[in-house]
């Protein structure tokens, strides 16, 4: 009898064991285990990434290879899509991770998880060389430009407002691009007065055209977090924390200030706290 019993027992237990859900795969072990990984990047945001020869390069590109070779990848698939369709296609599992050049604001802050910084992304203006504008209000009845749902539009956005606030006009007009040479090449064509982006982009752009473009004025936005980094989604923070061990590697040995000397002619500072919104993980 009580051997039956024992029997029945450890039936129920072996039946209970198999009706368990096994743990879903996280992104990071798929990697691991398959040794091949997607990522999407914008490669017309020069020099953090752009085509040259076919192949996707730049400083963003550089890291990436480091990152990869860290992760155990043997394939990597580097998709090239319109800024737009960046952050909606990682959450919607369209690739593994964002490697392209994201700024870090507030809201994006609770949708992604931002990975250890890459670079220094200070808002700034780039005007064409000459021209008279030295200080915030010169951008008054002035047409600004900058890229369709990057960090730098709700930046310029406000400045408008400000700029309002304190009895201007504001700006005549705000021009979204889909890309940020789009803009380069409207502000050369005299179709807009002031591009706003990132200082690092513009200080390349400015070095790269010395006769045609020159930096204007830093324009940051009140609390703003002015660092560039990747995301990933929020359930992948194990995948999150592997890139981010990386990339501070990298900064901890001299290997970032190496490839920012590269593509930039200058070194960043990069901390180690405080480049996050509070409550951000």
């Amino acid at each position: 009898m009580c051997r039956r019993m024992l029997m029945l027992v450890a039936g129920a237990a072996c039946a209970t064991t198999l009706a368990l859900p096994a743990a879903a795969e996280t992104t990071l072990e798929k990697i691991k285990r398959t040794g091949e990984v997607t990522v999407g990047t914008e490669a017309a945001f020069p020099p953090f990434e752009f085509v040259k020869d076919g192949k996707i390069v730049g400083y963003g590109a550089d890291i990436l290879a480091v990152v990869v070779q860290d992760l155990g990848v043997k394939k990597l698939n580097q998709l090239d899509l319109p800024w737009q369709g960046i952050l909606p296609g990682v959450l919607a599992g369209k690739f593994d991770f964002v490697a392209t050049t994201v700024g870090i604001n507030e809201e994006r802050a609770k949708r992604y998880a931002y990975t250890f910084p890459i670079a220094d992304g200070m808002p700034y203006t780039m005007k064409r060389k000459g021209d008279a504008i030295a200080k915030i209000e010169d951008f008054n009845g002035k047409v600004m430009a900058t890229q369709l749902a990057s960090s730098t539009e709700p930046v310029a956005r406000a400045l408008d407002e400000k700029l309002k606030a304190a009895g201007g006009t504001g700006f005549k007009e705000l021009k979204l691009f889909t890309a940020f040479p789009e803009a380069y090449v409207a502000l050369a064509n005299g179709e807009v007065d002031a591009v706003m982006q990132s200082l690092p982009a513009l200080a390349v752009a400015v070095k790269e055209k010395p006769d045609l473009f020159e930096l204007a004025i830093a324009t940051p936005k009140d609390g703003g977090y002015p660092y560039l980094a990747w995301v990933t989604r929020p359930d992948d923070k194990d995948l999150r924390d592997a890139i981010s061990a990386s990339i501070k590697k990298m900064r901890d040995d001299g290997r970032l200030a190496a490839l920012q000397m590269k593509w930039f002619g200058f070194e960043m500072k990069i901390p180690d706290s405080g480049y996050l919104p509070p409550g951000a993980e």
